[in-house]
């Protein structure tokens, strides 16, 4: 094995051309195939970087790339190319990119150069459900023995430094947990160090200096910090060899997945001569050729998706309107906000908001939209940089931004220019400093004033470390338009594929469900006769969930359902159903799943079906034995099982909450209706709606009311419980913070799949909004009105009764009120009793009084009616003088009234 020396794998082409010569024909014959004839400024672009290319002996590289990625669009897969290698216009003719490097002035030079020592890194994407086709292609094409995924060393980090030594010396976890949780948090491709961390943590300093197990805990880790902690397998890194891979490297079999992976990482792989190749599996790209088969299948319409138009004012509409949900790259609320405002009118807006929208560059969004929307404002610091950001607006966006503005404006060369951008990006103060003084010297050498050249370097600090390539942008880019455009010329085709690819993950199901709604299009439940294996198309307004989404059943019968159905028909009726379904793993569990999922709701009402699976089951199993015993030659005269109804017991039918909660059990979510809709409509505008408490002021007071999905348990450093609980109303959900004191007054009413309203406090904290809960009232179905009521009156019921109560002997109410009132007013309360509902009069008039006196004592009411006493915790707090308690004695008498 020679060192430094590149080993491709063995690529055929005819013995009298080289790989030059091959490469050459190709890419100007596949170029002019794509663009017609080649215009001088195409040749002299494949000229120079064909030069280059074979210069560096990467020829048979990309042929070696162009042929696994050609073979994987040939079978349909959705393919595209990640990083700087989409600026070869070479790549682009032979097929490794979809993108045109001169339509978007892609630079060739960031991705190869005659400057740079590295081997070019082509990164290729393809459908995640597909991808082992692409790898299988690679092993048969080349040789098992020569294909093998690299492998990763996942490495001891600050944080799991420290708590692996804790644990090691046995330190109390409680201990080891606290001072783990001190050490701040990294950032994406910048982890937190131990050393950092006792520089930027004061609190952590603080235990480090002054107690003695935390000093040695901590120095022991930061000894361990960085060691390789276990191995795996590279997310996308693959190498192919040209001899069999043990000539190059040691190998071992991955325990988890049972692949070969080699046991070099990927530099040390590199340094053995071999190229890494990259594969990796991505979703979206699933969601895109799943859509296509879809509307080729369904439309009959063939769609090339790398040549749809990029002008389609239907698709920028979609985005200009904020409906990005499901979209690459261009989803949440963030990225969502930005295109509203933006509007993009041309593919470049798509490309640059990718590269903006991340930490550093975010913040050029604003002003890049306020150019777009007004050129007067364009301008540039020198003329010099107008042709690098005229596309942009005058904005920098690419790291390609960067690094021509250091080559035309600081006669950087491109190797200088690449060492500027990995400096900044890997943000190592010293090199940065560096490079600051080279590359503000430069400016000024070629004609920038110091304060221009430094103003420019403030343009460039904050963005460079985060930046984005151009080339990884416009691919990105692409593909957020292809989704995009697939979204809002095709919407039921490309929300099916959205949901089969998504179905493992129920939250991102129920969003494309909520999403589907307002789209217009219904989601409907398994239907025995419509549905495949995965989410079916039924038509541009409807989609039914696959079976193969229903838990509890298998793809084996799946599978049987769908087979006996495509040879012999429908499903006419529930006795022929039962009776052609011939299968070992169809059995009571099964039939339970298809009848509680609404699968058969077409044969009959589902609780009814449920009580009678037992002479369902039977009719199966008699019309199995029929078959299996071939009566028609041995008993040709008996009668038939098959063909012959089943008698079904007539049942009371389910109500709609039973419905709901078998729905939510089987499929994971409620599908035909949602419990909390009735809700919803009754206490419209005397609640705030989930979806708009993200645009509270921090502090303010809220009631919000919905369905509890989730209750979180936790435990506090103190050992006290709390909980965050997850909240849902018919569109979106929230989560709710439930600290010691309020969950234990409200541990009984925080059940899963009940109704609640909680009044509580918007919490912005790091970025994000939470809610901080002070009281919850769950209530049942029927019950809405009276929560409205109760909303309306300003009253607020207790937790622990919600809106029951119980009788009580009138003799006892008395004695009860003065008990329950002594409860409240040795917590320090102030406590009214009330004969009878209030009028709303004399709840108005209450109100006016505790308005006028906030404080910190709260209010609660005591109100005795028809023999039946409530506790009612209202959100009023005052403080108490003679002068209020005189008036409030004046309505409701003064020995209504206990004060502390």
């Amino acid at each position: 094995m020679t060192l430094g020396a590149w080993n491709f794998p063995k690529f055929e082409i005819p013995s009298d051309k080289s790989f030059r010569e091959v490469l050459t024909e190709r890419a100007t014959r596949q170029l002019a195939e794509k663009e017609g004839p080649l215009t001088s400024a195409m040749n002299e672009r494949l000229d120079y970087e064909l030069n280059i290319v074979d210069a560096k002996g990467f020829c048979p590289y990309f042929l070696i790339v162009s042929d696994f990625i050609s073979w994987a669009r040939a079978q349909g897969i959705m393919t595209t190319t990640r990083g700087s290698a989409a600026g070869s216009l070479v790549g682009y003719a032979i097929g490794i990119s979809a993108i045109n490097p001169l339509t978007y002035e892609l630079p060739f030079e960031r991705f190869l150069n005659p400057e740079r020592p590295s081997a070019p890194d082509i990164d290729a994407d393809f459908a995640d459900n597909r991808r082992d086709e692409v790898l299988e292609y690679v092993r048969e094409r080349y040789g098992h023995d020569k294909v093998a995924q690299i492998c990763t060393f996942g490495t001891m980090l600050a944080r799991g430094s420290v708590r692996d030594v804790g644990r090691a010396l046995g330190f109390p976890y409680a201990m080891v947990d606290e001072v783990a949780k001190l050490v701040p948090m990294g950032s994406q491709g910048f982890p937190m160090t131990l050393e950092r961390a006792l520089g930027e943590s004061p609190d952590l300093k603080k235990k480090y200096d002054t107690d003695t197990d935390v000093h040695r805990m901590i120095d022991l880790a930061r000894r361990i910090e960085g060691c390789a902690r276990h191995v795996s397998i590279h997310a996308a890194g693959t190498v192919v060899s040209p001899t069999p891979l043990t000539d190059f490297t040691p190998l071992q079999i991955d325990t988890r997945e049972g692949k070969v992976i080699t046991q070099y990482e990927m530099k040390s792989v590199e340094k053995a001569g071999l190229i890494k190749m990259d594969f990796l599996g991505i979703r979206n790209l699933s969601i895109l050729g799943d859509a296509v088969a879809l509307v080729r299948r369904l439309k009959g319409v063939e769609l090339d998706i790398e040549r749809i138009p990029v002008d389609d004012q239907k698709t920028f509409d979609l985005l200009a309107k904020g409906h990005t949900m499901g979209t690459f790259q261009l989803n949440g609320e963030g990225m969502t906000k930005y295109l509203m405002d933006l509007r993009p009118e041309r593919i470049e807006d798509i490309m640059a908001m990718v590269a903006l929208y991340r930490p550093g560059p975010i913040e050029s969004i604003p002003e890049y939209i306020r150019r777009k929307h007004d050129p007067s404002l364009v301008s540039y610091l020198d003329p010099r940089l107008e042709p690098i950001l005229q596309k942009s607006y005058g904005v920098i966006v690419y790291q390609e931004d960067v690094m021509l503005a250091a080559i035309h404006l600081a006669g950087y060369s491109w190797l200088e220019a690449d060492k500027l951008r990995k400096a900044m990006g890997k943000k190592i103060p010293e090199e940065m400093a560096k490079q600051k003084i080279k590359l503000l010297e430069g400016f000024v050498a070629n004609g920038l004033s110091d304060a221009k050249a430094r103003e420019l370097w403030k343009l460039i600090e904050p963005f460079a470390a985060y930046g984005f390539g151009k080339a990884h942008a416009a691919s990105y880019g692409m593909v957020a338009y292809q989704t995009a455009y697939m979204k809002a010329n095709f919407p039921s085709e490309y929300m099916t594929a959205l949901m089969t690819a998504e179905s493992g993950d129920l939250e991102k199901i129920a969003e494309a469900v909520r999403e589907c709604d307002r789209m217009g299009i219904s989601v409907s439940p398994p239907d025995i006769n419509e549905s495949l294996r995965d989410f079916t198309y039924i038509s541009d307004t409807e989609i039914r969930f696959g079976l193969l989404v229903v838990k509890n059943l298998g793809a084996e019968v799946v599978e049987t359902i769908i087979a006996e159905r495509k040879q012999h028909g429908p499903f006419a009726d529930l006795a022929d159903f039962a009776g052609r379904v011939s299968h070992h793993a169809f059995n009571k569990k099964s039939l339970e799943a298809l009848i509680k999922s609404g699968a058969l709701d077409r044969f009959g009402e589902r609780k009814r079906l449920l009580e009678n699976t037992d002479r369902i089951l039977m009719h199966n199993k008699n019309a199995a034995r029929e078959r299996a015993m071939n009566q028609q030659s041995l008993f040709a005269g008996a009668p038939s099982v098959i063909g012959s109804q089943i008698a079904l017991r007539e049942i009371a039918p389910a109500t709609t909450h039973e419905l709901l909660l078998w729905e939510k059990e089987l499929l994971g979510l409620y599908v035909s209706a949602h419990p909390f809709e009735r809700a919803e409509g009754v206490l419209k505008g005397l609640v705030t709606p989930l979806g708009e408490l993200s645009h509270k002021r921090n502090g303010t007071f809220v009631k919000l009311a919905g369905l509890i999905t989730n209750v979180h348990e936790i435990v506090t450093r103190k050992g006290d419980p709390m909980a965050f609980v997850t909240v849902q109303d018919t569109k979106h959900s929230f989560e709710v913070v439930v600290f010691p004191d309020i969950f234990a007054k409200s541990r009984e009413a925080l059940k899963e799949d009940r109704m609640t309203v909680v009044s509580a406090k918007i919490s912005h904290r790091d970025g994000e909004v939470g809610a901080l809960a002070n009281s919850f009232v769950p209530f049942e179905d029927g019950q809405e009105e009276q929560i409205a009521e109760m909303l309306k009156s300003g009253v607020w019921a207790s937790e622990s009764q919600g809106l029951s109560s119980r009788p009580s002997d009138p003799e006892r109410v008395h004695g009860e009120r003065v008990e329950r009132s002594a409860q409240i007013v040795s917590r320090g309360a102030l406590s009214i009793a009330l004969k009878g509902k209030p009028t709303s009069e004399m709840v108005e008039q209450l109100r006016e009084i505790l308005r006028s006196s906030p404080g910190p004592k709260p209010v609660c009411l005591l109100v005795d009616s028809g023999g039946r006493v409530r506790q009612i915790q209202t959100d009023y707090a005052v403080t108490v003088s003679d002068e209020m308690v005189n008036e409030i004695a004046a309505l409701v008498g003064r020995q209504n009234v206990e004060v502390v």
